[in-house]
């Protein structure tokens, strides 16, 4: 059996359309069920429904019903199953609820938000990954996604395979098997009860001494379910399966809930084209992080966060010189008459 893939929907008509179309130009899809959870609309603060919201809800929904008639009379996918919700429960509720549904029929799951666009083989790589380390329960996590792109790091690396493992896990295209979520996902409420058990200096490994601030999510309400799964990995001393190349691409980076990248000159360091080949896996019998690639990957942090700080600062400098500058001109004109 092949895993099914969940894919969580709100108000983005064009991301769907394409995530959906990527997905279904897998060579495993017609194999594969499919569910899509469709979060609802919004309400205002006076418990209306936000009009805007609704109608870019219904043309989201729309579509889908519409989709799903060709692919059922097509059979493009093994089915295609629609789950709309009656009210907004928020992305997180969305997601984990769906996966809680999921694991009531299977035991993995792919997951897919509305805007990740997948290589042809991206089924392929998922499915196998499933099954080669199934009885490998460090293995907790499988991610479609890299943040350290080995093909172009092949100078600095003696033999590249075309996966590695590391405690850090990409929720851009993932997987899991229902055993490892269900033993140890928590989604936890506080800041306070997500760190506990942790000490300075895991915080500090963590986080890369500063460098991958990444628990500043924790101060949000809810806490994004990501940084609570990244965390459960971490304490649980789990490891993440990950391909040596992105096998899937993140269209939605200017205007995701979780996420929203600085875009300098139209180009963002994280966006890549995906696989157009198959990744070769196979079972290591005693998965390990690989010290030399978390050492570049400590390297790439470090050197991003440098490179965004000190433009971060240059775009700070300017905005001030440019108030300065504004606020100087309307007191002139507002003292010329």
């Amino acid at each position: 059996m092949y895993s099914p893939v969940a894919i969580f929907v709100y108000n983005r008509l064009e991301n769907t359309q394409k995530t959906l179309e990527h997905l279904l130009a897998n060579t495993l899809a017609k194999e594969t069920d499919v569910f899509v959870f469709s979060d609802g609309a919004k309400k205002l603060q006076d418990g209306s429904i936000d009009k805007k919201s609704k109608s870019e809800v219904e043309t989201v929904r729309n579509f889908l019903r519409t989709k799903k008639t060709d692919i059922d009379s097509s059979k493009r996918f093994k089915s295609f199953t629609i789950i709309e919700r009656k009210e907004n429960i928020y992305l997180e509720a969305n997601i984990l609820t769906g996966i809680d549904f999921i694991f009531e029929h299977y035991d993995t799951i792919i997951v897919l938000e509305d805007d990740i666009c997948t290589s042809p083989y991206y089924l392929e790589y998922m499915n196998q990954a499933f099954e080669l380390y199934k009885d490998s329960p460090k293995v907790m996590h499988v991610s479609g996604f890299t943040n350290l792109d080995l093909w172009d790091n092949s100078k600095n690396i003696d033999k590249i395979e075309d996966f590695y493992f590391t405690p850090h896990m990409s929720g851009w295209g993932w997987g899991t098997w229902k055993n490892r979520w269900e033993k140890f996902f928590i989604h936890f409420k506080t800041r306070h009860e997500a760190l506990q058990g942790m000490n300075q200096e895991d915080i500090d490994a963590f986080q890369y001494d500063g460098h991958f601030p990444c628990l500043k999510s924790l101060d949000r309400n809810p806490i994004p379910w990501d940084i609570c799964w990244e965390l459960c990995i971490y304490k649980s001393k789990g490891l993440c399966l990950t391909p040596s190349h992105t096998l899937v691409r993140n269209i939605g980076l200017k205007n995701g809930t979780h996420f929203r990248s600085f875009d300098l000159l139209q180009s963002y360091e994280f966006d890549r084209e995906p696989s157009q080949r198959p990744l070769k896996l196979y079972k290591i019998e005693n998965p390990e992080k690989n010290k030399n690639i978390e050492n570049l990957f400590a390297q790439a942090i470090t050197d991003w966060g440098i490179r965004y700080t000190i433009l971060g600062k240059i775009l700070r400098f300017l905005y001030k010189k440019v108030v300065k500058r504004c606020n100087h001109s309307n007191f002139l004109f507002s003292n010329t008459f």
